[in-house]
């Protein structure tokens, strides 16, 4: 469902300049400028930006955060076989010495992100590109499947700062299933997909693809 609130029928031509200075320029200035081992920080605040545009919209019902409609439970199991598949798939093709690696070597460490990774990454990007994009943002946008597609390339173009096509891709599909899941399901629904697809992304080894350390400029 995509919402129009009193707050974005009376202001479109702005909300039009904060969607496009907040879902394309801040990434694509981050992509550009920022060191690779800020982007916590900037997500963090980030984060903080986000829930004060959605609390400044109104309407929104912040109970829908913890308790949503129904947990898909086969759609979880959906995405962390299509997770673990296609990281095995991909690793097998580019980076055959990077499989299990982490899990193999550091399964403590491992087991910390596993912790850390649904709080500290999945949490914040699903408040800022589900909640915030439909709930402030739903009067610009599109309807129905188109909405979806439209969040999703959003969600890919947030990561432009691996500068990798594999995790542009990866991060669309991915986009697709968490925006639809919230939309069907509610936002924890979307949440923990998401905790799951990078949780197993990550014990497959693909976290090669989404460490910092690793970005490269190509210029």
């Amino acid at each position: 469902m995509v919402v129009d609130t009193p707050d974005t029928l009376r202001s479109r031509p702005w909300l039009a300049f904060e969607f496009v200075a907040l879902y394309l320029g801040a990434p694509l200035a981050i992509a550009l400028f920022l060191p690779p081992q800020r982007m916590f920080s900037a997500l963090f605040l980030f984060s903080l930006a986000g829930l004060v545009l959605l609390w400044r919209t109104g309407g929104f019902q912040w109970r829908e955060l913890i308790f949503g409609r129904r947990m898909p439970w086969w759609e979880v199991l959906g995405i962390a076989l299509a997770a673990l598949v296609s990281g095995v798939a991909i690793l097998w093709l580019a980076r055959p010495d990077a499989m299990f690696a982490l899990a193999l070597a550091r399964p403590e460490f491992l087991l910390m992100i596993w912790c850390l990774y649904p709080l500290l990454s999945a949490l914040p990007q699903e408040l800022i590109f589900r909640p915030l994009f439909f709930h402030r943002y739903g009067a610009l946008l599109p309807r129905g499947k188109a909405a979806i597609a439209a969040n999703a390339a959003i969600f890919s173009f947030a990561h432009l700062m691996y500068w990798s096509w594999v995790v542009a891709v990866l991060t669309f599909v991915g986009g697709w299933f968490f925006a639809r899941a919230y939309l069907r399901h509610g936002f924890p629904a979307a949440w923990l997909l998401h905790a799951v697809a990078g949780n197993i992304m990550f014990a497959v080894g693909m976290g090669y693809y989404f460490y910092s350390g690793n970005v490269v400029r190509p210029f």
